[in-house]
């Protein structure tokens, strides 16, 4: 179905550029595109950009996308005319990657801390569900009428910048027009088992990841060089070494010299060898242009629920449980709730760092909040437990338990190459040292989470519970996921 652009959501447009120069009085009317298509991802913010020099005043369209079935319905704009200067001594932060599940959270808890925040995506996780035939277990709106909602509950404006961070054009427009003082960068694919389906996607995960992140230093470089780039990094980098993980960095003696070198990476898929070819490309940038950059290793992300996010239904956030981006605590939850057996990969003995969503936003506050020195590149490991799958398990069926919910739990084919049971001890401290109040899976967290599972338990689709993708099977045809 074709759309069209209405009001809703901020596109900043330089004001040199012959759009805004025949229109002085843009700012507050109603302004339409029609037949854009109905791939909203597709939209290119270069297509309404003309080049030219960054005046100090700023033209602002309103845009979100409606059906052209619909009428679209002229809202009184909230924007006004921008001083740069003045913007440029505020908390401006871009989030990359604003739309998904760690990065909606964020944005909203940045603004509601009085951040100016815009979010840059190209919506293709939307997409990605589509394709392999998944939902959320949460209803969840779209971006226009999240941020149209969190608006008309707070009365503060996120920005809005739809297009893909590997078009450079588009994202040196965004910097310029932007002009962000801290970009969070959750903009990547960011599941191992969509990263193993078959060649095309393999090869997708490491040009979206790898080349999306060059051209956000490159950005940093040209238009931006005194921001603070927060990347979101994984744990999963490191893989399991029988020897404790330090963060980011380790101190080694051999043959009577020592150095201090980054921490060896053994990744174990197509989606953390990205992870590890973004953090080389950002260490390498921070020595040679200046950057500053702190790499958040984050560990695996549970819960729904923020502050922020409970405000209305139309703010909800993602709960994936599928086993392609579901995380193992929420998936355990989900499946509990259907009365389907938890599924243990193997010998259940994989430990982890975890973290509560609420957390994740913690974190990211914190580094924006202090931020790391020029052409320093530092690494924060981000988790706050450490459980085994089998613990996870075991927690779930006591949860369960009080909820007169009898879980039962069995052993599947590990669809991974990993080890199955492994020393792991992962040092996290930095973030504590700097004020993180972390949320501990105590019962009652478990509970609320639990109880999500049951409220909309009525919207699992049981088909895609079981792992469907395995390491050692993908191949170079594209594969359709069996509905």
């Amino acid at each position: 179905m074709a759309h069209l652009i209405s009001t809703s959501c901020s596109i900043s447009i330089p004001s040199r550029s012959n759009f805004c120069s025949k229109e002085q009085n843009i700012v507050g009317t109603k302004v339409s595109f029609a037949s854009f298509g109905s791939q909203v991802s597709s939209f290119s913010l270069k297509k309404l950009i003309h080049r030219g020099e960054r005046s100090q005043r700023v033209c602002t369209i309103h845009a979100t996308t409606l059906p052209l079935t619909e009428e679209a319905k002229t809202q009184p704009s909230s924007a006004s005319t921008n001083i740069s200067h003045e913007g440029s001594k505020k908390k401006r932060v871009m989030i990359i990657g604003g739309d998904g599940y760690c990065g909606w959270a964020t944005a909203l808890h940045l603004s509601k801390k009085n951040y100016e925040v815009a979010i840059v995506d190209n919506l293709v996780r939307r997409n990605f569900d589509q394709q392999l035939g998944l939902d959320s277990l949460t209803p969840i709106s779209s971006i226009h009428n999240r941020i149209r909602r969190w608006k008309s509950i707070t009365g503060k404006t996120i920005d809005l910048y739809i297009g893909d961070v590997c078009d450079f054009e588009f994202l040196s427009e965004t910097f310029k027009s932007f002009e962000p003082t801290s970009v969070v960068h959750f903009g990547e694919q960011r599941s191992a088992p969509y990263s193993m389906i078959d060649r095309s996607r393999a090869v997708y995960t490491q040009h979206n990841n790898v080349i999306g992140t060059i051209n956000v230093l490159f950005a940093i470089k040209e238009y931006s060089e005194e921001c603070h780039l927060v990347k979101l990094g994984t744990m999963g980098e490191y893989g399991t070494p029988n020897i404790d993980i330090e963060e980011g960095y380790i101190t080694i003696n051999h043959n009577g010299r020592s150095d201090t070198l980054p921490y060896p990476k053994q990744a174990s898929s197509f989606y953390h060898l990205s992870k590890v070819h973004d953090s080389n490309n950002i260490a390498f940038t921070c020595k040679a242009w200046g950057i500053r950059a702190t790499d958040l290793n984050q560990g695996v992300v549970y819960g729904v629920r923020t502050d922020e996010t409970d405000m209305h239904e139309e703010l909800y956030n993602r709960f994936d449980y599928d086993g392609i981006f579901g995380t193992a605590l929420n998936r355990f939850c989900v499946q509990a709730a259907v009365g389907h057996p938890l599924t243990v990969y193997g010998k259940g003995g994989q430990t982890r760092g975890y973290l509560d969503i609420r957390d994740t936003v913690q974190c990211v506050e914190l580094a924006i909040a202090n931020p790391a020195q020029q052409g320093e590149f530092r690494v924060f490991n981000q988790f706050t437990e450490q459980f085994s799958v089998n613990e996870l398990a075991a927690l779930v069926t006591k949860a369960g338990a009080k909820l007169g919910i009898d879980v039962k739990t069995i052993s599947v084919p590990n669809p991974r190459v990993e080890a199955e049971e492994h020393y792991y001890n992962a040092k996290h401290s930095k973030l504590t040292e700097l004020g993180l109040k972390p949320h501990l899976l105590s019962d009652s967290l478990l509970d609320s989470v639990l109880n999500i599972a049951v409220k909309f338990k009525d919207r699992v689709d049981t088909k895609q519970i079981m792992p469907s993708v395995s390491w050692k099977k993908i191949g170079v045809k594209p594969k359709t996921i069996a509905a």
